[in-house]
């Protein structure tokens, strides 16, 4: 691959890996310890993550259990958790918080698969704008030593290129709204 190509290649695998890991977040009935990642608690004066202070494990299909290992943790992980917008209500007993994920409803499935798609465009807008950057940056190549044929092909691979991130994202965002969707 041309090295002019590479800078763009990266900022598309960016806002790919970055549609991944907000897709990561949105919980499908199913408890998945990741919707705690952008959870942070103050520890020593620091924000922390949750994973950071606490052994956050699944032992059931829609519980998540988080025993931090130091007592005092307890309330600052469960203030962290009710201002947060996960939606679930912790339960505390005295030595560990447990997160009960409700069944979801149909209209709320439907309005999480509107949510994975509008993050989907999102994404798809990202690889656009960065596409069109690697144009405009191509087309001011022209006069120098590139020639209008070398223009073409960067601009024609550039294009591959945007058209192989698009499909990866159509393909993470169909795979989230089917794990969604299922009951």
């Amino acid at each position: 691959m041309n090295e002019k190509l590479n800078v763009y290649d990266e900022k598309m695998t960016k806002s790919v890996n970055n549609l991944n890991g907000e897709l990561a977040t949105i919980r499908a009935g199913r408890a998945n310890p990741h919707v705690l990642d952008k959870l942070s608690v103050e520890y020593y004066g620091a924000p922390t993550p949750i994973q950071q202070v606490a052994n956050v494990s699944v032992p059931e299909a829609r519980m998540i259990q988080i025993q931090p290992w130091e007592k005092s943790m307890l309330k600052e992980i469960e203030k962290a958790i009710l201002t947060s917008d996960i939606g679930i209500n912790p339960t505390n007993d005295g030595s560990c918080i447990r997160l009960v994920f409700p069944e979801l409803t149909e209209e709320r499935r439907k309005e999480l698969v509107k949510d994975v798609k509008k993050k989907g465009e999102a994404a798809k807008v990202a690889v656009r704008n960065i596409r069109r950057d690697g144009n405009d940056a191509f087309k001011k190549l022209k006069g120098s030593e590139v020639s209008e044929d070398e223009i073409k092909d960067l601009e024609d691979e550039l294009q591959k290129l945007t058209d192989k991130y698009i499909a990866k994202i159509d393909k993470a965002v169909e795979t989230k709204s089917q794990e969604v969707l299922t009951v």
